[in-house]
């Protein structure tokens, strides 16, 4: 007990006094001070006493998919910083392959009585995927905001649009005279592929295929492959690390990039422009759409009625040295 009362009190910047007083509910304490101690147990991972268990604290979960793609760590840092701007403490709950599932990070967020959830990526995103542990936060009334495309499971949603994503890749490429476009896509129940598919689908007609894949490099060279082979002289990628696979495919091939096959990637993650070529990509707006994210959720933590409906930013396409003329045949 002293020991966790000199942890939450070094967190919190209070007396192991003031700490005693917030958890045994005595006067004499500030409301910003109570805030704080309690706060800071939530951080540490502490249970607060029974009576302040119905209580939300200022704490914010923020579930991510995965870290290997920088795009994720990249919205994670805007909504932090919009999140303490705003006197919220973030937790980061990211998923890894074998990690902890979606549904025990939700369970532990609200065993720790957070103020909010939001969600950049998971089972939402996928189709057939079960959504049931969603269900949790809305018998709560738990704010909850959801980034991208998704399942429709009662939240809103900040969203690049898909459609204007591959609108500007499609004819960037057709500007460049490519009538042979390959689709390098996320699985078939990926909501953001299945949606820009679609938007491909009433746009182009026929003169491209497809290939879905796991959003991983190696995969994406796999995939990036077969439509090589097929004739594809341009790719669309659903994200830069599907585009960096596909170059590599490219060059496994013995071709350039872009004489002889032009890659667009989705997302313009860090370090875009250091790649060999620089990758022509489609930006995501992340820091507007973190920050909407972020004002969102507070709205309704502060108790705004929020419509569960979808907020689309427009995406920007990023002209850099992997896409070029298609080659003469």
């Amino acid at each position: 007990m002293t020991k966790r009362l000199a942890e939450v009190a070094k967190k919190a910047g209070v007396s192991e006094a003031t700490v005693s007083r917030v958890l045994n509910g005595r006067s004499g304490v500030s409301e910003a001070t109570r805030t704080s101690v309690l706060t800071a147990l939530d951080v540490l991972g502490y249970e607060r006493p029974t009576k302040l268990r119905g209580e939300r604290g200022r704490l914010v979960g923020l579930v991510l998919p995965e870290l290997q793609n920088p795009i994720f760590p990249a919205l994670a840092e805007v909504v932090t910083a919009s999140l303490a701007q705003r006197g919220f403490t973030p937790a980061l709950c990211a998923r890894t392959i074998g990690g902890v599932p979606e549904r025990d990070y939700i369970e532990m967020l609200l065993d720790h009585q957070v103020s909010g959830v939001v969600f950049a990526g998971g089972a939402y995103a996928l189709a057939n995927a079960e959504h049931a542990h969603y269900r949790a936060l809305i018998d709560r009334n738990m704010p909850v905001v959801m980034v991208n495309a998704g399942a429709d499971v009662g939240f809103p949603h900040i969203s690049t649009d898909d459609a204007v994503a591959v609108e500007q890749a499609y004819g960037h490429l057709r500007s460049l005279g490519h009538e042979h476009i390959g689709m390098v896509m996320g699985p078939e129940d990926h909501m953001p592929s299945r949606r820009k598919l679609e938007a491909l689908t009433r746009i182009a007609g026929a003169g491209w295929s497809v290939e879905r894949t796991s959003f991983s490099m190696e995969s994406a060279r796999l995939a990036a492959t077969k439509l090589i082979e097929r004739g594809a002289t341009g790719l669309i990628c659903a994200s830069d690390v599907l585009a960096l696979g596909s170059i590599r495919a490219a060059r496994r091939l013995g071709l350039d990039v872009p004489a002889d096959v032009s890659v667009v990637g989705f997302d313009d993650s860090a370090l875009m422009t250091c790649t060999d070529p620089p990758l022509t990509t489609v930006r995501q707006p992340i820091e507007t759409m973190g920050q909407a994210a972020v004002d969102l959720l507070v709205n309704q933590i502060e108790g705004g009625g929020v419509e569960p409906d979808e907020l689309l930013f427009e995406p920007e396409l990023v002209v850099r040295g992997s896409t070029g003329p298609a080659p003469k045949r």
